[in-house]
């Protein structure tokens, strides 16, 4: 039986199991284990793989689409140490805008680095690192503090930041700024960003600074979508979105230059 099969037999299980109607509901990752032998089917080696496989990477089973209210999307979000809650949310998946404006950026990126990236999120974590799009993009200085940050937060359990940035705008104002990374298959999806956000507004040495929350994921042509996203405690909402391709600087022509100069 296929990983996937296996896995849509199990989150099925667990939520019909479960679920009751409502907006939420919680369970444990025990239930993972249980439901794989209710169902006489081999525990996956990772049982924590099955709730993230739904959350990046595979849509949910049919049988739990279709209990979906117009308009809205089960979320699964952590829910404290080894457990997890559905949730109903607006938006679930970030996709690229089809035909937004490409902008061309001299590509900066070291050719050692590009050749000895090991993951699709490592090399496009890089490429945002040495090309400073996130200055670019939020229009401030911005420098890489952590990579691949692991902590954990109240009412979420244990997350990971794919990397963590501290900037200052031209007034001294300072802002924290967590990127997620999407390469290959997967999906940005809104359940890291309310993750990141938590992680900004609870962590007190970031007290006095403004969470600006970042998506980025790898699109043809070597063009880099980047997203900044807000979450006010109940939805996520996408504030603005850029595309931009790393290039080499011959590529970039007078026409490209004035072009810009008529978009903000």
């Amino acid at each position: 039986m296929k990983p996937l099969n296996v896995y849509s037999q199990i989150i099925n299980y667990i939520f019909q199991a479960n679920y009751k109607g409502g907006q939420e509901f919680q369970f444990d990752r025990e239930e993972i284990i249980a439901a794989a032998s209710a169902l006489d089917i081999k525990v996956p080696k990772n049982p924590g793989d099955v709730v993230y496989s739904f959350r990046y990477r595979n849509r949910l089973p049919k049988e739990i689409l279709d209990t979906q209210p117009q308009g809205l999307n089960w979320l699964i979000l952590g829910a404290g140490p080894a457990r997890y809650r559905f949730r109903l949310n607006r938006l679930a998946y970030i996709y690229p805008t089809n035909g937004l404006l490409v902008r061309k950026i001299p590509d900066a990126t070291p050719e050692i680095i590009a050749q000895y990236a090991l993951t699709d999120e490592q090399a496009l974590l890089a490429k945002i690192r040495y090309n400073r799009l996130i200055d670019t993009f939020l229009g401030i200085v911005a420098y890489s503090l952590q990579n691949h940050l692991r902590t954990t937060i109240d009412n979420y359990g244990q997350i990971e930041i794919d990397e963590l940035y501290v900037g200052v705008d031209a007034r001294g104002v300072q802002y924290i700024v967590p990127v997620q990374a999407k390469g290959g298959k997967d999906v940005l999806g809104v359940i890291q960003t309310i993750q990141d956000t938590m992680f900004c507004k609870d962590e007190a040495r970031y007290a006095n600074c403004i969470p600006r929350t970042v998506s980025a994921q790898f699109m043809p042509d070597n063009v880099i979508a980047l997203f900044e996203l807000t979450f006010d405690g109940d939805e996520v909402s996408i504030v603005r979105e850029c595309h931009y391709q790393l290039t080499e600087a011959v590529n970039i022509r007078p026409a490209d230059l004035q072009r810009y100069r008529l978009t903000e």
